[in-house]
């Protein structure tokens, strides 16, 4: 038992100093890394809607060429199989159409 505690007080352990140390390279490593997280969100969502937009667009002219009249809204476009129901769900929160033209609703900032 004894030869147990002597093996224990000569171990040598990470003093206070240390570990804040490590615990602040970790904070600043955090704090730069989660808002580029956020950004690169952001940058995803905008390039999937402006897919999204060019993908409606295509079938709005695809359905323009084949009936000889514009689109006038993405539930036409739907119903006739142009696009699929989670095209026409996303195209109606995301996007706009006017005489067979179609644009993306720019998105309100907040402060």
């Amino acid at each position: 038992m004894e030869t147990i505690k002597k093996t224990l007080k000569n171990k040598e352990a990470f003093t206070l100093m240390e570990m804040v140390l490590v615990l602040f390279i970790i904070s600043v490593l955090m704090l730069m890394i989660i808002p580029n997280v956020a950004n690169t969100k952001e940058s995803v969502e905008a390039k999937g809607t402006d897919a999204l937009a060019v993908v409606v667009q295509t079938q709005a002219d695809m359905y323009e060429l084949d009936t000889g009249t514009e689109a006038a809204s993405f539930t036409v476009l739907s119903d006739e199989g142009y696009i699929s129901a989670k095209q026409l769900a996303e195209a109606n929160a995301k996007l706009t159409i006017s005489a067979g033209e179609v644009g993306t609703i720019t998105p309100a900032t907040t402060p």
